[in-house]
């Protein structure tokens, strides 16, 4: 028996065709979203990435801080105990200077000479006394400026006076005092001094 065929071929070859069409269509689409889901995924990944890099530069950068401060502690400290050493390294050094003072002035002290008074200001002193002549005074600060110890002896005052027929003078002189200053410090002083005159 012969089959006759009463359908359009070309309605189904166009039917056909719009099938193939729509399922490229449809693997089209599917292709572009799996793209985009794989691109969304890749920038979330980075994002992610990107986020964990910057929270352990922040952890870093808060550590570091934290050290920075306890290096700016230690550094105070040091500072501390820098002025505590030049405080007690002064101390040392100045330990014998109230010995030195006292040995020099009864040392520079020529006889006939009676001291009434030392007072010292800072580095200043002022010395009264009491003196059997002026020749024993002038000796004295000759004394006192040929010390290591002492600079720059000025008479400030000088009284004459008689008591019981004996003349006498009442004196005051100003003198540096170089025991608190390192050996130097001292001869700098001294050639100073020495340049002036």
């Amino acid at each position: 028996m012969t089959k006759i065929n009463l359908l359009d071929w070309r309605a189904a070859r166009r039917e056909k065709r719009r099938q193939e069409f729509l399922t490229r269509m449809g693997l089209g689409v599917v292709a572009a979203l799996s793209i985009l889901v794989l691109a969304w995924m890749s920038m979330n990944n980075a994002i992610t990435g990107q986020q964990q890099r910057n929270e352990y530069l922040v952890q870093q950068i808060a550590e570091t801080d934290q050290k920075i401060k306890e290096i700016e502690e230690l550094e105070k400290v040091k500072e501390n105990l820098l002025a505590r050493m030049r405080v007690i390294e002064r101390l040392q050094a100045s330990r014998s200077a109230t010995v030195h003072f006292f040995d020099e002035l009864v040392n520079t002290l020529p006889d006939g000479i009676l001291l009434t008074l030392i007072k010292q200001t800072g580095d200043n002193v002022q010395i009264d006394g009491i003196a059997e002549s002026n020749g024993r005074i002038s000796s004295y600060i000759k004394n006192l400026e040929a010390s290591p110890w002492f600079n720059n002896p000025r008479l400030v005052v000088i009284k004459t006076s008689e008591k019981n027929r004996q003349r006498e003078g009442q004196f005051t002189l100003q003198v540096q005092n170089l025991t608190k200053q390192s050996k130097e410090d001292q001869e700098k002083a001294k050639a100073a001094a020495g340049g002036k005159s």
